[in-house]
Formats: C-alpha cells, structure tokens, sequence
C-alpha cells in the first residue's frame, strides 16, 4: 500500500509540475521575444544580448532576452547588453511671472506666463515612467475678458434695466482685481420657427401683445464685442429691447455655442475667459429641434452674420456633451446668474460643465454685480489640469503638491483648491507607454489647467527598437541564403520568410497554422512558454545547468521540478508511460 501511495504521489507531482513548467523562468524569457526589439517592449527590466556566439546550440533566438542578471550570469558582456532607458528633456521652461498690481508696466497677455515648463521631449521605454515636474501660479494684475450673455425673453424686461448700466459699474469692481479688463455683450430668445415662436406677421413684428417697444425675435445677437470702454456698453445695451417666444425653455445653448467659437468675431484674448449667461428659464437641448422639424445636429461652427446667429433654424440645439468640449477646447468659463427657481437645474448643469459657477439671480439682477465678483473668485481659486487625448497605449498619472504643501485628493491628483493670487503650487506627473504605435511614430500631448489658455506642450517619443538595429547587415548570408537582416546578433526575416535562421517560407505553411503546430489544445501559449516555434515545431530552452531540460512535444514538461530524495528526481528512476505522453517516476524498490 505504501508502495503504490508513494507512485501516485510522484506521479501526481510531475504531472503538476508538468503542466506549469512554463512558470520557469523570468517573465523576459516568457515573452518569446523573436528580435531585439520585441525584446525591450516585453518590460523595462528586460535586456538583449547582442554577442553573436551568445546561445548554445539548440537554444532559440528568444533566449537572447532575459533579465540583466541572468544574461551577466550566462555570460554576456555588457558591452554587448541592450537596454536602452527612457529618458527627459525640456525646450521651453520660461519661469513664472512674478509681478505685483500697480508696481509693473502693463505687460501683453502673451509675455505673462503662468505654467512651467512649457514644452518638453519624453522618450518612453515601454513601462518605465517618466515623471516631471509642473508648477503653476497665478500671476496677480492679469488679463480678464468677460462677455455677458442675456436672456431678452419678455420675462426678463426689469433686468434689462438693471443691466444697462452694467458696463462702468462692473469696470469700477473688476479694476479691484485687474488693471486689464474688457467687456462685451450679447443677447438671446429662441429659435425663429414654430412651435418656439409665433410665426404670423404681426407676433413676428411684435411678439408682445400691447408692448410697441417689443422686437423681432431672433436666437443669439452679438451686441458688443469685448472692450475696455464701459461707456459703449451702457450705450449699446440700453438701446436694446425685450422680444418674446412662446414656450418656456430658451434657445440659450445655442448662444453659448457661438459665443465659444466665434471667438474672432466677438474679440476674445488669449486671457482669463469669462462667460456671464443671464435667464429666467430652462434650456432647450440636443433633439428639441425636431419639434421645429430641424433634424440636423449642431456642427458646433461659427455662423454670425451681421452679429446674427444665421443658423438656428438649420441645426439643432447643441448637446451638454458638445458645449462642454467646445467651452474647454476655448478656455472659457461659466458663470450661470440664474433665477431661485431654477437655481437645481442649472447646478446640475454646473456638475457637468467644468470650471463654471451657478449665482443666484436677484428678480431684476439688480445683484448682478456681486454675484459675478464672488464667481470670478471662486473660478480663479482653483485649478485644474486636464491633458488632450492619450495615444493608444499611453497612460498619465497626476499627484497634486497644493497650497502649504498639501497633496491634493481632488480629481485624482489633478485638482488645487483655495488657490489665492500669487500663491504657487505643483503637480507631480508621470506618463508611461504600455506599448509602441504601430509605426513607432513621436506624438504630441498637451496638459493645462481648465479655464486658461497657457498649457504645457509633451513631444513623446517611443523605444520601440535597438541602437543594434541600425548596425544590420541586409540579405545576409548568415540568414538562410540572404532571407533576412542580421542584427543584434540574430536574424530579421525578411517578407515572406520565418524561423530562428529565416529557413521556412510562409508560402510553404502559413505562419498561423506553424504557430498551431505549436500550442497544446486548448492553450494559446506557443511551446507552453519554454521554447520557440521553428517552422512548425517546438524547440525548447536551455538551462543553465545543462542536466536540467525540458522536453515535450510543446517543451510542456521538464525534469526539475519534481521532488527530490537523496538528491534523486522522486527518489529513483523514470519510465514514460506509454498512454498518457508524461513521465511517470516509480520508487527504486532495490
């Protein structure tokens, strides 16, 4: 009884060893790497050895690839080591404006800076990390444009008279804060087609009954483009008059949409951008148009004519999603003065609109002023980074070192609040190439903080391949009659042809079904991990110690891995068993 315990015991070992022998090894080798270049994208601890009598015979090109230590160990010099590092370079690092309001010649908006550094070069090795460093400060004195958006809808008549004013008062507060300040104006009511509006002739002419000072209604109308004179905007606004519509919703974003992408139009400075939008009321938005029968979604383009949104009845109210993209892809920000009615709404809105603020609106914006002032503060005292789309493959990592060296928790390392003037703060961050573009071409990357127009420029450049690489010998003799490159120490096959020597041509056998020749059924790995496939057939990796191997028709099993006993592989001798393909080792009775 004990003689049979101790055969399926040794059996039961070495069929579980057998079967996860492809676990040797280190996770380079397993990697199967056919080339230098393979090589370097299996990991960041990975190296190639290049030394041309570097394998035993046997042994497959993939072994050429293995951790640092274990190729010094099998003999390899370090001279002939691949392994190219990552690495960083900055361009542009012009340090951040130091200045104080008052005490400094007026400076243009492009001479201030705010971000550092402003460009740099990142050469990524696939997963190692490369981190910078990003600092940022907000300069006191600097630039704002803000551009007051309004609902004249009829419900909307005493704050018009609260807003004609406007201009010189706000100049007289913002002065506080910049010595640089514009302002600009612009209005809206809704879509001029039914059902928002009536379209007889005479609501068209007067949409409200018994008021003659009642105009033609229209979508969005640039008033005033962005200036420092807060006299014309006085002027210009109280000359403007109250229209009307029919349903309750406004055509809102449709303004907003113009006001983001006209910006040469209505002048808007590469500043701090504000945006003020003034109503009583809700929002049409994307698929209301189909009520007025237009189907076609907004193009999110500029169509002012004659300061006239020309448009509204052609395209569809722009979606959340879309003016979220065209507000940042322009560094605006929302500021939503709005009603104690429909102050939930547009905090909802505010959740999904970045870098914007919600006031409340007193019944005739006779508070207006304040409510813009205590915004702009709560606007300018955070920042935000957020980066342009990754290429594929391509991760980013932000920690946050905020105000007093506090790490930021917001927005996964990205988020600064309390921010005041000229308080600096800095962003630790890290991007890492998973893999290589297929091409292996640079790309460029942007990072900045919401609501401004400063960002940092990131050229990446990947490691895909070896300096080894460029030293190959084309149609060399070395590679089966000239049917590959011979670089780093192995051969390149050529178009057409594979193998460890570029012997087997895919017209003969597609590579696929060699591949199959070589995976267990069932499995996906290619010689269970311990070997290669040449032309269809496994041949498996060399130990170091050369009386351990492995063997199998897919390298799926070896012979150091099974208990020992008195130094013996399960205490004694081996026989194959005949049915099952595995070794099966029996106790040595005598």
């Amino acid at each position: 009884t004990n003689l049979k315990l101790l055969i399926w015991a040794g059996l039961l070992s070495c069929l579980l060893w057998c079967g996860f022998a492809q676990q040797g090894g280190s996770d380079c080798i397993k990697k199967n790497a056919k080339s230098c270049g393979e090589c370097i994208q299996a990991g960041p601890n990975c190296g190639w050895c290049k030394k041309t009598d570097f394998l035993q015979e046997g042994e497959p090109t993939s072994a050429r690839c293995d951790d640092l230590a274990a190729l010094k160990s099998k003999g390899c010099p370090p001279d002939d080591i691949e392994n190219p590092r990552g690495s960083q370079a900055v361009n542009k690092d012009k340090e951040v404006t130091n200045r104080r309001k008052g005490t400094a010649e007026k400076l243009d908006p492009e001479d201030i800076t705010q971000i550092q550094p402003q460009q740099l070069v990142l050469k990524l090795r696939t997963g190692e990390p490369q981190t910078f460093s990003l600092k940022f400060k907000r300069a006191e004195d600097y630039p704002i444009d803000l551009y007051y958006l309004m609902d004249l809808s009829y419900s909307m008549k005493d704050d018009l008279e609260n807003v004609k004013s406007l201009g010189t008062a706000l100049m007289t507060e913002m002065e506080k804060i910049t010595s640089d300040f514009r302002i600009g104006f612009g209005s809206f009511v809704e879509k001029t087609v039914m059902p928002y509006i009536s379209t007889t002739p005479a609501k068209l002419r007067n949409p409200c009954t018994g008021d003659q000072n009642c105009t033609t209604p229209f979508s969005y109308r640039n008033v005033l483009n962005l200036t420092s004179e807060g006299n014309r905007f006085n002027e210009l606004v109280g000359a403007q008059q109250i229209s009307g519509n029919l349903d309750s919703p406004e055509g809102g974003f449709d303004a907003i949409m113009q006001v983001a992408v006209c910006g040469k139009q209505i002048g808007w400075r590469n500043v701090t951008r504000l945006l003020v939008f003034s109503t009583d009321a809700g929002f049409h938005f994307a698929g209301d148009g189909k009520l007025g029968g237009i189907v076609l979604p907004n193009d999110g383009r500029c169509h002012l004519e004659n300061n006239l949104y020309a448009m509204s009845h052609y395209y569809d109210y722009p979606s959340i999603a879309h003016l979220v993209q065209k507000l940042s892809e322009n560094n605006i920000q929302t500021i939503f003065a709005v009603t104690e009615e429909f102050q939930a709404v547009y905090k909802e809105l505010k959740n999904l609109i970045p870098k914007s603020a919600v006031g409340t609106l007193s019944a005739n914006s006779s508070n207006v002023i304040q409510l813009i002032i205590d915004a702009y503060n709560s606007l300018s005292s955070e920042v935000i980074l957020e980066n342009s789309k990754l290429p594929k493959g391509v991760t980013i990592n932000y920690k946050s070192y905020c105000k007093n060296g506090v790490n930021g928790t917001g927005e996964n390392g990205r988020k600064c609040s309390n921010i005041s003037i000229g308080d600096e703060v800095k962003f630790e961050i890290s991007v890492t190439a998973n893999e290589c573009p297929k091409k292996g071409q640079n790309e460029t990357i942007k990072i900045k903080p919401l609501g401004f127009t400063e960002e940092v420029e990131i050229n990446l450049q990947f490691i895909c391949e070896c300096q080894c690489q460029n030293e190959g010998e084309a149609n060399s003799p070395d590679c089966h009659e000239g049917n590959g490159t011979f670089e780093c120490g192995a051969c390149r096959c050529n178009e057409g042809r594979i193998g460890r020597l570029c012997e087997c041509s895919t017209d003969e056998v597609n590579s696929e079904d060699m591949d199959a020749y070589c995976r267990r059924e069932n499995s996906t790995e290619i010689c269970s991990n311990n070997g290669e496939c040449i032309c269809g057939q496994c041949v498996c990796k060399k130990r170091e110690n050369t009386n351990e191997v492995y063997s199998g028709k897919y390298c799926e099993c070896d012979n150091f891995n099974c208990d020992r006993s008195n130094g013996l592989i399960c205490g004694g001798r081996k026989e194959r068993n005949l049915f099952s393909g595995v070794l099966i080792f029996q106790h040595d009775i005598g």
